[in-house]
């Protein structure tokens, strides 16, 4: 995670490389790195998939329009640059020859320094027999291979996959990639515990109430109805984003901030975790989805989570960990609230307001709001709440943080797998999952720009979510 060395000889080999998250997020994050000189000085991308985009030009001319919707003021010396290094060539689970003679006539160039890095963008269902192909063609000897999440649908068909990465590589080339773990105000929540004093005291069950972990979006589902119908909200956000955030939130101070460390105190606290309660958790469907492309007429597919999750370890104990998370909500936020307990009441009245709260806005420009309480102005001693905030892009205008994808695969390209997802996380956080899918709640519907069905508003308690926050 430190250091500016650039990387040594890279052959990038991209799976679904025409598809939705290599336009919007991959080859948008290469050409950055590309344009702040951070991808190695030789280096190439091949990018695979079962269907050919057509000739490398046309596979080129379409990376370069993509670009062009997702990058500002893009450089054309380093576009022509990044284009210039790309192919594709086809391949699919079943006959990877012609793959593994890009990538080696790629190496031949770089020397016997050069690694392969092996993104896997494809649906849970192929990755399997993908990883399959790669051991067979000796594509992954040497390789770091990122899988994009969900990995798995339950616990069986994880381990199932688990074991076909570990049949052909070992642990340490995997980087189970979470994007939600490559913003900087994620690892944020780091630096404001661990290096304040004023703060880590008071984390902890004697001085919070509850923590919510909220990540609404306005968004529908935007095309991607197949995907959704085979995988659903729960499985797509909740065991995979918003645990990691918890395990952030929840960890216990690590000895050292390196990989090793880190991960072991993020897995405890999903072995502390208790399996969640399937009667404490609330599905909704957003009104409209069923009329999606790809989505069944009588889908009870669920577009929305709301959840109560408990961490049973001494600091933690009795807290309980609110998760909410859903497509076409009221509003697109990624809050993390940690709400006071209230100092006995008395001494000043009944203040008629809420207790403090310290929020953590983890957008790409990280914001921290405290609540706390004052003095009103005047004669009488009376109460008044008190907000105080501060922007980080206010106060280091200058400092430009790198995306999520950005980061991740600068890390990937370094060897650190420090804010990838280790195998037994992955593991656990099935186990800690696997009761709502044996027994899931009903789908409930719910009105487009709203905070989803209404038992899910009532979870919370008579607190409420932080959200809406008007």
């Amino acid at each position: 995670m430190s250091g500016q060395q650039r990387p040594g000889p890279h052959v990038f080999v991209l799976f679904g490389a025409t598809g939705d998250l290599a336009k919007r997020k991959l080859f948008p994050g290469l050409y950055r790195l590309a344009a702040a000189a951070r991808l190695p000085e030789e280096y190439a991308v091949i990018g695979s998939g079962r269907h050919s985009p057509g000739s490398d030009d046309e596979f080129r001319q379409q990376v370069r329009s993509s670009l062009q919707e997702s990058v500002e003021d893009l450089d054309s010396t380093v576009v022509d640059d990044l284009l210039g290094r790309l192919r594709f060539q086809v391949s699919d689970a079943d006959d990877g020859a012609d793959l593994a003679a890009a990538v080696r006539e790629a190496h031949s160039r770089f020397g016997e320094d050069g690694r392969t890095l092996i993104y896997l963008s494809v649906p849970p269902t192929a990755m399997e027999s993908m990883i399959g192909m790669l051991g067979r063609e000796h594509l992954t000897d040497g390789a770091r291979v990122v899988v994009e999440k969900p990995f798995g649908t339950d616990l069986q068909s994880s381990r199932e996959l688990d074991a076909a990465l570990k049949k052909v590589i070992a642990e340490d080339q995997v980087y189970r990639i979470d994007h939600f773990l490559g913003k900087e105000a994620v690892q944020n929540i780091l630096a404001l515990r661990f290096a304040n004093g004023l703060i880590e005291p008071a984390w902890n069950r004697e001085h919070l109430a509850s923590v919510q972990i909220d990540v609404p979006e306005e968004l529908t589902i935007e095309g991607r109805g197949s995907f959704y119908e085979s995988t659903g909200c729960f499985r797509d956000m909740i065991s995979t984003h918003l645990c990691q955030v918890l395990g952030f939130v929840a960890m216990e101070p690590p000895v050292h901030l390196d990989e090793t460390s880190l991960r072991n105190e993020k897995s405890k606290v999903f072995a502390a975790m208790k399996p969640l309660n399937p009667e404490r958790v609330v599905f909704g469907q957003y009104e409209g989805y069923r009329d999606e492309e790809g989505v069944a007429d009588d889908s009870t597919v669920e577009t929305f989570v709301a959840l109560e999750a408990f961490v049973d370890t001494e600091r933690w104990q009795g807290v309980p960990f609110l998760l909410r998370t859903g497509k076409a909500l009221g509003a697109t936020r990624r809050t993390v609230t940690l709400t006071f307990r209230t100092p006995p009441t008395g001494r000043f009245g009944e203040p008629g307001f809420g207790p403090n709260q310290l929020v953590l806005e983890l957008s790409d420009s990280p914001r921290f709001d405290v609540e706390l309480m004052a003095k009103r102005p005047g004669p009488d001693l009376e109460l008044m709440p008190l907000q105080l905030q501060l922007d980080l892009a206010d106060e280091d205008p200058e400092d430009t943080p790198l995306e999520a994808y950005e980061r991740l695969l600068l890390d990937v390209m370094r060897g650190d797998q420090t804010l990838f997802t280790r195998a037994d996380e992955v593991d656990r956080l099935w186990q800690i999952c696997q009761p709502v899918l044996d027994a899931p709640p009903a789908t409930q519907p719910y009105a487009r720009g709203s905070w989803g069905p209404d038992d899910a508003i009532a979870l919370a308690g008579p607190r409420g979510w932080r959200l809406p926050d008007a």
